[in-house]
């Protein structure tokens, strides 16, 4: 959390003192002052700063002023497909694969996530020989190194996945359909996206929505989608561990675990790349290269900042059959189970780019709320921290 967060979102909800510290270290001089004797004027300062803060929040958020949705429509990311023939993927439909090879995947784990885990910042391998928290690292990465090679060679997990590959083409302004064959003629699911609405500052910047990367009709393009997962035996190992109180193996096969799924993801995309789709045959990139990515074609998962709706996840999940082909299955959040799991959308185009949708207002939300066949208190509730309005108050008309 932070102060603004504190003052904007947590405390209007309690009658009672709620005071942020940055830090656990500065909670006794706070506990200190809440039972000290002079605690009712603390309070009330307290309250006062965060009603302060409160309302230069909302003031700051007035003055973001964002595009209405026809005009964010209207700038577009306009691509030329006159001039590009989308390629076709080697097939179409699913693809399943069981018990993948973990030694395979090892060369694709991105380590600064996995220190991060450990609360360890650095960039891997400098993080090694970092003066300040090198010493720490580098038992760490032996740790890792060490169960790694007892996971391969005692196949501790199951790495499953799915992907495929459909027909598909943009469906009025920020949708993308999806169709049975190459024929067109029978829809399989549209995927719903949104649009980025902040006011851009220079001419030539676009509003962009991920439907802007798939071809319109009469063009014949494509869209894939996959998800992967370690395998289940990940939580099953790593409960093993809590039950003989080892927390610490807990925490290590659950973080390899992510890792590992993370890396199952990266390999799978740089075989549709250069297989499966084969877009970019000659490919020849290293990992670090990969973990910046310098690839061409993006794949964006709902939930983040592209497109952070998790619901759409359910139509994901629905034409990859990810249940019965990976293992995988969603919650009532649309959590994936087993943690150490990765879904989304490929997308092959060239000028295809990863961006954050940012804030979006009522005018948007409305208009998605119909496309997906959704009541507007729901749907504002799954895009709650993209919205640039409060749902409780009459919204102000947005920007022209």
């Amino acid at each position: 959390t932070s102060k603004v967060h504190t003052a904007v979102k947590i405390a209007p909800n309690y009658n009672r003192a709620v005071v942020y510290v940055p830090d656990a270290s500065r909670a006794v001089g706070v506990a200190g002052q809440l039972v000290g004797g002079g605690e009712a004027e603390y309070v009330r300062g307290i309250q006062a700063e965060y009603a302060r803060m409160r309302d230069a929040h909302a003031a700051n958020q007035l003055a973001k002023q964002r595009l209405s949705l026809a005009a964010a429509r209207a700038n577009r990311q306009k691509l030329d497909w006159a001039g590009y023939t989308p390629p076709r993927p080697q097939f179409l439909g699913t693809k399943v694969f069981d018990a993948y090879d973990l030694a395979e995947l090892v060369a694709r784990i991105d380590w600064k996530p996995f220190f991060q885990t450990w609360e360890l910042a650095g960039n891997f391998p400098q993080i090694l020989e970092d003066p300040v928290v090198g010493e720490a690292a580098r038992p760490l990465y032996a740790d890792a190194r060490a169960m790694l090679e007892r996971i391969i060679a005692e196949k501790w997990f199951r790495p499953r996945a799915v992907i495929g590959f459909w027909p598909a083409n943009q469906q009025g302004a920020d949708d993308i359909r999806l169709y049975a064959d190459e024929a067109r003629t029978t829809q399989l699911a549209d995927l719903h996206m949104l649009r980025q609405q902040m006011m851009r500052d220079r001419p030539g910047r676009a509003n962009l929505c991920l439907a802007d990367f798939v071809a319109p009709e009469g063009v014949a393009d494509y869209i894939g989608a996959f998800a992967v997962t370690a395998g289940a035996e990940v939580d099953t190992i790593a409960k093993a561990f809590e039950a003989d109180q080892d927390d610490y193996n807990s925490i290590l096969v659950k973080a390899l675990g992510d890792r590992l799924a993370e890396a199952f993801a990266e390999r799978l995309h740089e075989r549709v790349r250069k297989e499966f789709w084969g877009y970019a045959a000659d490919e020849a990139l290293d990992n670090d290269a990969l973990i910046s990515e310098a690839y061409r074609g993006i794949r964006p998962a709902p939930g983040y900042p592209a497109c952070p709706d998790h619901t759409e996840k359910a139509t994901l999940f629905q034409l990859l059959a990810a249940e019965a082909n990976a293992g995988i299955t969603l919650t009532e959040s649309f959590a994936m189970t087993p943690g150490a799991a990765v879904s989304g959308w490929y997308f092959a185009h060239p000028d295809s780019r990863y961006f954050g949708l940012g804030r979006i207002e009522r005018d948007q939300v409305e208009d998605y709320a119909r496309r997906k066949g959704m009541d507007m208190a729901t749907m504002e509730r799954w895009l709650a921290p993209n919205l640039n309005y409060d749902p409780e108050t009459v919204a102000l008309p947005a920007a022209a």
